[in-house]
């Protein structure tokens, strides 16, 4: 064949792999012999229509003077066993819509063809023949006991990762009416004549059909020509063996078949290892061999190896080696692995895919795309779904982060309000990089490290003109402790009684502190809380510090519980990066304002900058104050709240037990959540699961990047029946699985694809950090004096 020739000819090469999902050895219906042939018969209705095309009248116009056979492929390459199928360029479609009909869970990738030779290596190819015509079937998987497809594969996992090799099936409709005379056959014995006599009497269409590999039937079941002198019998009894050989028959036309050449290739660096690989190959073809009354493969090695390779190569088909096989025979030799093949280097798909919902919106902020049998959708999330949360989960380094920072760069250039609290500092300076010129003046760069300028946080601060928030945000300092401390195992409720009263006593006179700092100095020091008693205007408190703590046991007493307090305060108090922020009277920002004039928060909470223990207290005391705010909002119109976007990267780290509260009440108040974190076990302590239970109760947007074991068998359910737990834990870096709202509707679940990092636009990062440092900063030495001076008012 010219060089130009095989050009025109060349076909498209198509990658199929299926995803392999966990076998459980205790399920006996999945792994049971009727399941493995339910499986194996699927692949029987490609081969069934393939040979139906020989009848159409199109299949005929389309290829004439072209090639009308498609190819499929076994290959060991590197170690990996793929499955390919390779189709006449103007059939690729119909092959690619069988091949999604019956495995709905195929991925199909239109690839370079692959290479399995080595450049100095010895090559060896043979056709397979069959020993008889193919009128006789060979073994199929319905009277096996096991997948026949493991021994083919099992041979082929045994070579080594240099080497390759590869099973090619080539087939094409039949053109000639073979199934007629196997039901001549058949019926000139029913009529009471031997099989001897019945193929006899062949016409040229037996002929036709005998020709070839198999030779003359007469021959082939009988060993030679007619015995001479025979005596004439009136009535004929078939034997046991004919009886078999013509129920054999009838079995195998009662499909439709295939017209099939077998190529067998293998190459290797060493000869001696070539032989042992196609010896191993060969001998897996034994399975399949009925001696009595059926047939067996035979092998048929051409005298000039080039010619194999080259009909390899272009996946000719040779008219001179065909045999016909039906449905079943050829879905025996060659289907897709199954679920429960255990061979090892079988290429499988990763994890599943499924489309995008038909009624994906078209408007709202980018997620991701969803790509499915070629066809892309944007993934978008409107505006009002995201009041109902968006939650996302996934390993260290799968590309949540990234998704939430595109997500709020959005926002962002969207001109709404964002918060983006970070634990590690690298989501906020990239959402820095890119924000726009004309929203500088917007960015609030809160970065506890900076300790030339620190911003004010006050821990205890609230709106007088809203009082119910005092209660809120001593509540929360309670929920804060028992979060770093535990409080239920290092204080107990002499602790919470305490602190929550001492919190009372200083808010009760703001001008002479109201800190994190006043709460140690009001329990040790009896003149400062001698002054903040005669300020205090709640009676219930001073009973407390008058009648009880004071009456009850003395200073003496009072002195006990005070080291078993101050000692969890002083890691902060006493902190130079901690106290010159909490010890402001005065918050550097309002977070209202904040929310209602759509500013952009960015908090860099940095572990290895300020320490754990200062990130979390500074975080958790944030998101407890963004929600303060958005509850603050009851007085405003539904129309005038503005949507505030808070993003929270590793969100365990920063939420008490009102996270319950944010999730439920704060979309009436348009605080939207989008959270991430690695794994479930972060949500749940001393065995209480309440976190988790909210969360999964409550948000809206479920997305799984890759998960671990214990987290994919939780998380099934949620993306139960499309996907499963071996999908969870397999899917691809920056790939995710999501049930994302959709008109206030959940949607079924789908897999997306999450985009890198969104780098365009932007303005000069350090500048807006000094900028924000101008506004909301102040000087150290400053803040410095105005707490030494308060800490001392009464001295």
């Amino acid at each position: 064949m010219s060089k130009a020739t095989n050009t025109i000819f060349k076909q498209p090469v198509l990658l199929v792999t299926l995803p392999q999902e966990s076998a459980d050895t205790n399920d006996e219906k999945s792994s049971s012999l009727q399941a493995i042939q339910e499986k194996i018969g699927i692949m029987e209705a490609i081969y069934s229509n393939i040979a139906g095309l020989g009848n159409s009248v199109k299949f005929t116009s389309m290829f004439s003077g072209a090639k009308n056979h498609i190819a499929f492929e076994i290959v060991v390459k590197k170690g990996a066993i793929s499955f390919y199928i390779a189709p006449p360029e103007k059939l690729k479609q119909f092959i690619v819509q069988q091949i999604q009909a019956q495995y709905p869970d195929a991925h199909i990738e239109e690839v370079e063809d692959y290479n399995i030779f080595s450049p100095q290596g010895f090559i060896d190819g043979v056709y397979l023949g069959l020993s008889k015509n193919s009128l006789f079937p060979i073994k199929t998987y319905k009277s096996l006991q096991s997948d026949p497809l493991n021994s083919i594969i099992n041979a082929l996992s045994k070579m080594e990762s240099d080497d390759g090799a590869a099973i090619q099936f080539v087939v094409r409709p039949t053109i000639s009416n073979w199934r007629a005379y196997g039901t001549k056959i058949a019926g000139e014995v029913r009529k009471g004549k031997s099989l001897k006599e019945a193929v006899s009497s062949k016409g040229s269409l037996g002929s036709e059909i005998m020709s070839g590999i198999g030779g003359d039937l007469n021959t082939a079941i009988f060993g030679g020509n007619e015995p001479k002198n025979e005596k004439p019998q009136e009535i004929y009894k078939p034997s046991a063996m004919e009886e078999e050989s013509v129920k054999a028959i009838e079995e195998k036309i009662s499909k439709a078949g295939l017209e099939t050449n077998i190529r067998i290739i293998v190459s290797a660096d060493k000869k001696d290892q070539v032989e042992m690989y196609m010896e191993n190959i060969l001998n897996s073809f034994g399975q399949y061999n009925i001696y009595q009354y059926g047939n067996s493969f035979k092998v048929n090695k051409p005298l000039r190896q080039k010619s194999i390779v080259n009909d390899f190569i272009y996946r000719n088909f040779d008219p001179s080696k065909k045999m016909i096989f039906n449905s079943e025979e050829m879905a025996s030799l060659f289907h897709f692995p199954l679920p429960s093949t255990q061979t090892p280097n079988i290429k499988w798909l990763s994890s599943k895919e499924a489309p995008a919902p038909q009624n994906i919106l078209t408007d709202g902020i980018v997620l991701g795309e969803n790509i499915y049998r070629d066809k892309q959708t944007m993934i978008k999330i409107g505006r009002e779904d995201r009041t109902r949360h968006v939650y996302a989960i996934g390993k260290s380094g799968t590309g949540k982060s990234e998704m939430l920072s595109n997500m709020a760069k959005q926002d962002i250039r969207n001109g709404d309000g964002v918060a983006v609290i970070d634990p590690h500092g690298d989501l906020v300076d990239d959402i820095l990089e890119t924000i726009p010129n004309d929203r500088a003046e917007d960015v609030i760069y809160f970065d506890p490290s900076n300790m030339d300028r620190p911003m004010g946080l006050n821990l205890l601060e609230y709106d007088k003109k809203y009082p119910e928030q005092k209660t809120f945000v001593i509540n929360e300092m309670i929920r804060i402790f028992d979060k770093l401390y535990d409080l239920k195992q290092t204080g107990g409720p002499m602790f919470e009684q305490y602190v929550r009263n001492a919190m009372l006593l200083i808010m009760e006179d703001t001008e002479s502190g109201s800190t994190l700092m006043e709460i140690s100095k009001v329990l040790a020091d009896a003149d400062f809380r001698k002054y903040k008693l005669s300020k205090c205007a709640n009676p219930v408190v001073k009973d407390f510090w008058q009648k009880e703590a004071e009456k009850a046991g003395g200073e003496a007493a009072l002195a006990n519980m005070v080291p078993y307090i101050t000692s969890k305060l002083n890691t902060f108090v006493s902190n130079d990066i901690m106290r010159p922020i909490i010890g402001q009277q005065e918050s550097a920002f309002n977070l209202r304002e904040v929310m209602d004039s759509r500013k952009i928060l960015l908090v860099n909470l940095s572990k290895g900058k300020i320490g754990e223990s200062n990130a979390f207290l500074l975080g958790l005391v944030l998101v407890g104050k963004i929600l303060m705010a958005a509850l603050s909002r009851t007085d405003a119109p539904r129309n005038e709240r503005k949507d505030f976007y808070l993003y929270l990267d590793e969100f365990q780290n920063f939420i008490t037990d009102s996270i319950s509260v944010i999730l439920s009440e704060a979309r009436k108040y348009r605080l939207n959540l989008n959270i991430a974190h690695q794994y479930i076990g972060q949500l749940v302590k001393n065995q209480d699961t309440s976190i988790r239970d909210a969360i999964f109760g409550n948000v809206g947007t479920i997305m799984s990047f890759k998960v671990g074991a214990d987290d994919a068998e939780f998380l099934a359910k949620e993306f139960a029946p499309i996907f499963s737990a071996h999908d969870l834990v397999n899917i691809d870096k920056f790939n995710a699985y999501i049930k994302l709202i959709i008109d206030n509707q959940p949607s079924r679940a789908f897999n997306m694809h999450a985009f890198p990092l969104d780098k365009s636009g932007g303005g000069n990062p350090e500048k807006i950090k000094q900028l924000s440092a101008l506004k909301y900063g102040r000087d150290r030495s400053v803040v410095e004096a105005e707490i030494l001076k308060r800490m001392s008012v009464i001295d």
